[in-house]
């Protein structure tokens, strides 16, 4: 079964939320409301990881979120954290988070340590740039697929050997920026979702309201459909990997992916 990651930004500059959730009380009340519309986890990021984002440092990083999280797990709620940086894994995983979501699929070794002897799941999310920002650097639409292939069998072993167990590790393909600007890799990726599985660890797809959505509902002039007007794009390739047996959405819309993937659960049941 598909579960959902609810995204929940306590940030000065996500493209899609930035600032919305910024301060603790408003980011708690949102991470309640995407529990009620049916998340399975609320994935909390307190550092923008678009190519124009700016540098949070780990103490500042730490202050925004602990407040959330700690609301959150006293809620009883399954919390997710979207963060590179080790101190920050650290301190919550000591308040009881249940997976860390890292973009740069802990290439940092004080990040491997920090996760080690912990029981949380452990998001490993392949980028074509170096860094723990989408860039603007292009990937092969033809090649891409055996890059990513190849990629985490690369992590996957030395992550064991490291002493993590591969049961812990979700694989994120990446999407968007994280593959570059054309929207024809993230296609690539979308289409080729079954041999990623074949890897044989769970998969998360985050495609809510990225750039080559936007990209490929342009207006005849070319310009990029705005994000707040991406939902349908972003609902499309949802279902469709959910179609291709994805473990793990990461979405916006919590409610609208829900009430999808329900009616689509009917369609499949059989008398």
């Amino acid at each position: 079964m598909t579960r959902i990651l609810g995204i929940l930004n306590v940030t000065r500059d996500s493209f899609s939320d930035g600032g919305r959730c910024l301060d603790a009380e408003a980011a708690i009340a949102h991470g309640r409301r995407l529990a009620s519309e049916g998340a399975d986890l609320i994935d909390i990021g307190a550092e923008s990881t678009h190519p124009d984002s700016e540098d949070v440092p780990a103490e500042v990083e730490t202050a925004r979120l602990e407040p959330v999280v700690a609301a959150l797990k006293a809620d009883g709620l399954r919390v997710s954290v979207d963060t590179s940086k080790a101190p920050v894994m650290r301190r919550m995983l000591r308040l009881g988070v249940d997976m860390i979501n890292d973009v740069t699929a802990l290439r940092d070794p004080d990040s491997v340590a920090a996760v080690l002897d912990s029981g949380a799941a452990v998001v490993l999310m392949h980028s074509v740039g170096p860094g723990p920002r989408a860039d603007r650097w292009a990937a092969a639409p033809t090649d891409v697929l055996a890059s990513i292939l190849a990629f985490f069998e690369r992590r996957m072993g030395a992550l064991e050997r490291a002493g993590l167990a591969r049961g812990r590790l979700v694989l994120d393909p990446g999407m968007g920026f994280f593959l570059g600007p054309d929207a024809s890799t993230s296609l690539a990726v979308l289409r080729g979702l079954e041999r990623l599985r074949a890897l044989g660890a769970p998969l998360l797809i985050s495609t809510s309201r990225k750039s080559f959505i936007g990209a490929l509902l342009a207006d005849e002039s070319g310009a990029p459909r705005p994000v707040e007007q991406r939902a349908a794009g972003t609902l499309a390739t949802e279902i469709w990997a959910a179609l291709r047996g994805v473990d793990y959405i990461r979405t916006h819309d919590v409610r609208q992916l829900r009430d999808a993937l329900r009616v689509l659960r009917a369609l499949q049941e059989r008398d």
